[in-house]
């Protein structure tokens, strides 16, 4: 059995189609000036809380569109979604690809979109990285969190980040003799910020007072067996790890949880919504 290393799961996730539906709630985009370069943020109108939309490595925010419309029609809430740099209408950045980086422009775009209160990130694989590090620079603004089969720090071990690094190798080298299309650009600066950012991450803290739902794929992201026992053990202790945890198994499902399970995700942004304002209104 290949094992399919985390740039592999990057790759995989860049060639998903959108499963959405032809019509989706009415959005407004509005690009935000982040560090001289621009990031396209996509804003349906709604109240509080604000539930922003985080999708994993090689996707833009396009990534939701299946989910939208159900999701505006059940909570009422005002929904976030974005393009990282270099992918959708976001500008592109050259160079390695920079934890601090990505969570500083979706810290500017909250700030200049007014979302600083009540928000409920909602981060898929990757962008588990990027909602840890903006919750530990900003704890006050959030309210709660979903994780997606997230990336969280336990994972990233210094062993795991030295086999995945040394695995990955290869198709960097791949990556740099490909034609220079924007994913492939994308994948490589990841792939080379994989080794530092995963060293940095897997020392952060999720704040204990924000509460978390971890919705766990049923297969994780992994081929190999001893990868995929430590991405559930680390989602396990994520969880157990605060008593405002919890951990969900979305049985059956790929890492593409949103596509292979929709409901799951769906239900699990609601009950955190009903959760945040249940707690507002005492």
């Amino acid at each position: 059995m290949t094992r399919l290393t985390l740039l592999g799961v990057l790759t995989l996730l860049v060639s998903i189609a959108d499963a959405g539906p032809a019509s989706a709630p009415a959005t407004v985009t509005r690009m935000i000036q982040s560090d001289g370069h621009r990031i396209a943020f996509h804003v349906t109108p709604g109240h509080s809380p604000v539930i922003v939309l985080d999708a994993g490595g090689g996707l833009d925010s396009s990534y939701w569109n299946g989910i939208l419309a159900e999701l505006s029609r059940r909570t009422g809430s005002e929904i976030i979604t974005y393009d990282r740099t270099g992918m959708g209408a976001s500008d592109e950045v050259k160079g390695p690809w920079s934890l601090t980086g990505a969570a500083q422009d979706l810290a500017d775009g909250l700030e200049q979109l007014g979302a600083t209160h009540d928000v409920i990130l909602v981060a898929d694989s990757m962008a588990g990285e990027i909602a840890t590090a903006l919750a530990q620079r900003h704890p006050e603004w959030l309210s709660g969190a979903v994780f997606v089969d997230a990336s969280v720090p336990q994972f990233y071990t210094p062993q795991e980040v030295k086999r995945v690094t040394a695995e990955n190798s290869a198709m960097i080298a791949a990556l740099r003799s490909a034609p220079p299309t924007q994913p492939n650009r994308q994948l490589l600066a990841y792939a080379e910020s994989f080794a530092e950012t995963s060293r940095a991450f897997h020392e952060m803290h999720w704040p204990t007072n924000v509460p978390v739902t971890v919705v766990a794929s049923g297969t994780s992201p992994f081929d190999s067996p001893q990868d995929a026992s430590l991405w559930r053990q680390a989602h396990s202790q994520f969880a157990k790890d605060s008593p405002n945890r919890r951990l969900v198994t979305a049985d059956g499902s790929s890492h593409d949880v949103v596509h292979d399970r929709p409901a799951i995700v769906i239900t699990a942004i609601c009950d955190m919504v009903s959760r945040v304002r249940g707690l507002r209104a005492h």
